[in-house]
C-alpha cells in the first residue's frame, strides 16, 4: 500500500503536465505571431466561382499609403522575375513566355517587353537547348532604401532601384559573376487602368512597367542590361 498514489496527488501531477504543455504551445504560438508581423506587403486578391476570361475589371482608388507600398513591392517582384535565373529551362521559359501566362510579359508594356526579348539571356534560354542549364542568378536588395522615388523626373511614378546581381555558373557552380546595378523603373499610371480577368492573379491592379533603364550614380542612362553578360561565360 506504500506505492499507491492518492487521487489528489495524481490529479496534481496531471494538471502540472497539462499546464507545462500549454505553456510550450503558447510560447510557440507567440513566436510564430512575432515572425508574421508586421505585415509589410499589401496583397490584392479576388474570389470568384466562375472563369470569365473576357471580362474587364474597373479599378477604383485605394488609400495612397497602401498603393505606394504595393508599387514598391511590385517593382521588387518585377526585377526578380525579369533577372533571376534558375537552372530549370521549363520554369524559365514559362516565366519569360510571350503570352498572358508569362509574368514579365504581364507586368510590362510592349516596348519594355520588346527590349527584354533582345537580351542575351532571354535568347539563350529560349534556344533549343538539350544540355544541362547550369546557371543560377539571384537578385539581392539592400536592407533599407532599395526602392527610392526619383525626384528629378517628369513622371511621378518613376523609381530608382538598387540591387546586387549574383550569378553562379559552370558544371560545379564554382564560377561567379557579381555586379551592382541601379535601375530606373517607370510605371504606367493606374488611375484609369483596367486589367483582364485572366490576368487578375499576376497583376490585380493593372500596373505595368513602361520604362526600364540601367543608370549610373549621376542618373545617366547606360547602354547595358543585367541579362547581357553571356560573354563572361564564354571567356
Amino acid at each position: 500500500m506504500q506505492d499507491r498514489i492518492e487521487p489528489p496527488i495524481l490529479m496534481s501531477r496531471l494538471m502540472t503536465f497539462v499546464l507545462a504543455t500549454s505553456l510550450v504551445v503558447l510560447t510557440v504560438l507567440v513566436w510564430t505571431l512575432d515572425k508574421m508581423f508586421p505585415l509589410n506587403r499589401p496583397q490584392v486578391f479576388f474570389l470568384t466561382s466562375q472563369m470569365m476570361d473576357d471580362q474587364q475589371l474597373t479599378l477604383t482608388e485605394i488609400p495612397k499609403d497602401n498603393l505606394e507600398l504595393y508599387k514598391q513591392q511590385f517593382i521588387k517582384e518585377y526585377i526578380r522575375a525579369r533577372n533571376e535565373i534558375e537552372p530549370n529551362l521549363s520554369i524559365m521559359r514559362a516565366r519569360w513566355a510571350n503570352n498572358a501566362d508569362g509574368i514579365v510579359k504581364t507586368w510590362s508594356n510592349d516596348d519594355v517587353f520588346g527590349k527584354f526579348t533582345e537580351t542575351e539571356m532571354f535568347n539563350i534560354i529560349n534556344q533549343d537547348l538539350t544540355e544541362v542549364f547550369d546557371i543560377k542568378c539571384v537578385v539581392e536588395f539592400p536592407l533599407y532604401n532599395s526602392v527610392i522615388r526619383a525626384v528629378n523626373s517628369d513622371n511621378a511614378d518613376t523609381y530608382s532601384v538598387h540591387f546586387q546581381y549574383n550569378c553562379k555558373y559552370g558544371p560545379l557552380g564554382d564560377q561567379s559573376y557579381v555586379q551592382e546595378y541601379i535601375i530606373r523603373v517607370q510605371l504606367e499610371p493606374g488611375d484609369e487602368s483596367s486589367v483582364k480577368w485572366a490576368e487578375r492573379m499576376e497583376n490585380p491592379l493593372g500596373i505595368r512597367v513602361s520604362g526600364y533603364d540601367v543608370i549610373d550614380a549621376q542618373n545617366k542612362v547606360l547602354n547595358t542590361d543585367p541579362l547581357n553578360w553571356s560573354g563572361v561565360i564564354q571567356e
